[in-house]
C-alpha cells in the first residue's frame, strides 16, 4: 500500500515510512495506468524531497475526474430517506432502490464544485436542514477498475430532497456541496469489511454529533457500484464514487456555520473541513 497526495508542489508518495514528490507528473496520468505500480516506480526513480510548509498542504485529490455518489446503499441511510420523503409520497422509492438489483447512482460533482481538506464546505441558505455524508469514496480509472480509496463528504440538504426526490441534482449538487482527501489510498486489495467510517461534528468546541459505522453495513460491494457506473459511460479521466453512508445524525440535527466536520477512515486519515454558507 502507498497513499498519494496532491499537493501545490505536485503529488507526494508515501512508501514504506518514506516521502517523495514526483517532479513530472500529471495527476490525471495515475487514472489511466494499466499498472499504476509500475507506473509509480518508473516516476519514483526520478522524484524529489516531499515539499514542506505552504507547498506540503493537501489539495482536492481531483483534476480531470467526474464525482458520482450512490445512495441507499446502507440500511440507516434506507430508513433516513424514506423518513424524510414519506410526507411527499416517496418513502417507497428509497425502499424499492434498497432491495433492488440496480442500485442509486448520481452525478456529485468535479474539480470545481469540491472542496480540499482544510476548506469551507457550504449549506444552502435556501434550505433548513442540511447534513454531512461520510463516505468512502473509491477511485476508478479509466478502464473502470478500482485502484484506490479516499474519504468524501456529501453535503446534503434533506428537507429539500425529503421534499421531492426530483429535486435531489438542488439537494447535492451545487459550489462547496462535496469535499475529498486528504490523500488516496492505492491498493489492489479491497478494504476489509471491519475498516471503520467516524463522523464528529463539533460546535463552538463541544462536541454536537459523533458516530460510526463499518464497510460491513454496506449492502453493494464497491466493485458492483463500480460496474453499473461504469455502463455506457466512458470516463476518459478515471472517476471518484462515493459508496454512501451507514452514519445519519438524528432528524433534529441540521449544521451551522462554523462547525467543524472530522471524517476518520482506517488507513487513510482524517478529512477535515469547516462549514460555511453557500
Amino acid at each position: 500500500m502507498m497513499k498519494l497526495s496532491r499537493t501545490p508542489a505536485g503529488t507526494v508518495v508515501e512508501r514504506g515510512g518514506q516521502r517523495s514528490l514526483l517532479t513530472h507528473h500529471d495527476w490525471d496520468e495515475l487514472f489511466r495506468q494499466h499498472d499504476l505500480n509500475a507506473y509509480l516506480d518508473r516516476q519514483l526513480t526520478t522524484a524529489g524531497p516531499a515539499p514542506e510548509g505552504k507547498d506540503d498542504v493537501p489539495l482536492a485529490p481531483v483534476s480531470g475526474q467526474e464525482i458520482w455518489a450512490a445512495g441507499v446503499t446502507y440500511y440507516r441511510s434506507r430508513d433516513a430517506r424514506m423518513a424524510e420523503s414519506e410526507r411527499a409520497g416517496g418513502g417507497s422509492f428509497y425502499d424499492r432502490v434498497y432491495t433492488a438489483e440496480r442500485p442509486e447512482i448520481f452525478y456529485k460533482g468535479s474539480a470545481r464544485t469540491v472542496v480540499a481538506p482544510g476548506g469551507t464546505v457550504r449549506i444552502r441558505t435556501d434550505s433548513a436542514w442540511n447534513v454531512p455524508e461520510p463516505e468512502l469514496t473509491l477511485a476508478i480509472d479509466c478502464a473502470g477498475r478500482i485502484f484506490g480509496y479516499t474519504i468524501g463528504n456529501d453535503i446534503s440538504s434533506r428537507d429539500i430532497e425529503g421534499e421531492n426526490p426530483l429535486y435531489l441534482p438542488q439537494a447535492k449538487i451545487y459550489d462547496g456541496s462535496a469535499a475529498l482527501g486528504p490523500a488516496l489510498l492505492v491498493s489492489d486489495s479491497p478494504l476489509n469489511p471491519s475498516t471503520e467510517i467516524r463522523l464528529e461534528i463539533v460546535r463552538s468546541g463541544t462536541t454536537a454529533f459523533r458516530g460510526a459505522t463499518t464497510l460491513a453495513e454496506l449492502k453493494r460491494t464497491p466493485a458492483e457500484l463500480a460496474a453499473y457506473l461504469y455502463r455506457h459511460n466512458r470516463f476518459p479521466a478515471g472517476c471518484f464514487l462515493m459508496t454512501g453512508t451507514g452514519v445519519v445524525p438524528p432528524d433534529d440535527f441540521t449544521l451551522h456555520t462554523d462547525d467543524h466536520i472530522a471524517i476518520t477512515i482506517e488507513l487513510i486519515g482524517t478529512l477535515s473541513n469547516t462549514v460555511g454558507a453557500a
